[in-house]
């Protein structure tokens, strides 16, 4: 099971590298309900920030509802993280 887990992971961060707005929503799913992973707030509002800029209306109220549990160095974190994401692509 947990290499199932795995498996998706990996082929969801595949999909994101492409840019495809439903597949960063989903990580910020599987991040922010620790679906397959343990639940990571700060990489759950980084992948709803890449799929917010893709245009997902979805991703923008999931991201505004963790900014609520999250402090603002985690939400710093977060940012740092999807600016550098992009930067990489």
């Amino acid at each position: 099971m947990a290499r199932m887990q795995l498996d998706e992971i990996g082929r969801g961060e595949i999909a994101a590298e492409g840019n495809k707005c439903d597949a960063l929503y989903n990580l910020g799913l599987m991040y922010s309900t620790g679906r397959g992973v343990d639940v990571d707030l700060v990489t759950a509002h980084k992948w709803f920030n890449l799929a917010a800029m893709q245009g997902s209306d979805a991703a923008r109220t999931c991201r505004a509802e963790l900014t609520v549990e999250m402090s603002p160095a985690e939400i710093a974190e977060a940012q740092r993280q999807a600016r550098e994401w992009l930067a990489n692509q």
